[in-house]
């Protein structure tokens, strides 16, 4: 990806900094990235799809080189990240781009759905973070302590051990420059301090479950068969529940676009450049 040509830009959000990188021309195609994660995430795909799409992708507040703010002037959660989401697509006169979301970037593609129809046009939502069942270490639970633990003693190792454990399928070769350059951009106080505020908020996902019904945006949905996050059989419920979605299962993990980024880019482009019904 580092020679595809970009353009990167900083955005005003509700009054929180975004840092977005754009490739390409075409209809828009807005990408939004999962919990400790950034932009880059989604290096694996977006040439391809910079082919046929303006690609966009944002670091959501408090990831990546957006702007941090204190959880006390910035409400961390999936509303407050879909109504900065919003902002965006009005300040780069987007129009009705299409979204995909993973992980928790789903959650937030749902919550931009549901509240604003009139801005996405097709939605693709990548094992999105909607029932409160996703794995995370008690530690990080620990009153006190638990936050002490995530915004001090989570080191490298353990980011590691992170995306092995519950990101990529078993025995997935880690791409540990990808993951090391997002361990980066996590560790400054600030930035662990925002992750912290957004797993809190992040972990109730009764709100996200009541949208579903709301969603009117045609909808592909790609769940990984060996997702240790979001277990697969959840996704014929959830696809249901969003209004008869399209369901597609894929041999990964919860990142299908880290895995086997063809095969994804040829499902969701298959989807969003098929004629409608």
């Amino acid at each position: 990806m580092d020679s595809l040509l970009s353009d990167t830009r900083d955005v005003s959000a509700r009054d929180v900094r975004l840092r977005v990188v754009e490739y390409g021309s075409g209809p828009p195609l807005l990408l939004l990235h999962g919990f400790l994660m950034t932009h880059a995430a989604w290096g694996a795909v977006v040439p391809a799809l910079a082919t046929r799409f303006r690609v966009v992708t944002p670091d959501l507040p408090g990831f990546g080189d957006s702007e941090k703010p204190s959880p006390t002037r910035f409400a961390y959660g999936v509303e407050r990240f879909a109504a900065c989401i919003a902002d965006l697509i009005a300040a780069l006169s987007l129009g009705r781009p299409h979204v995909v979301g993973h992980g928790m970037g789903g959650a937030i593609a749902i919550a931009l759905a549901a509240a604003h129809p009139e801005f996405v046009d097709r939605l693709v939502l990548v094992d999105p973070h909607v029932y409160s069942i996703g794995r995370r270490s008690r530690a990080f639970d620990m009153p006190v302590l638990g936050g002490f633990f995530f915004k001090q003693l989570y080191g490298r190792a353990l980011f590691r051990a992170y995306f092995r454990d519950f990101i990529l399928s078993p025995g997935f070769p880690l791409p540990l420059e990808a993951i090391d350059r997002m361990y980066a951009a996590f560790n400054a106080p600030a930035a662990r301090e925002s992750a912290y505020a957004t797993m809190l908020a992040t972990a109730d996902t009764r709100s996200t479950e009541a949208r579903l019904y709301r969603v009117r945006a045609p909808s592909l949905v790609i769940w990984g068969r060996s997702d240790r996050l979001h277990p697969s059989p959840l996704a014929p419920r959830f696809a249901r529940e969003i209004g008869a979605a399209r369901l597609e299962v894929m041999e990964a993990g919860h990142a299908p676009h880290l895995e086997r980024p063809s095969e994804f880019v040829h499902r969701v482009t298959s989807f969003l450049t098929t004629e409608r019904g």
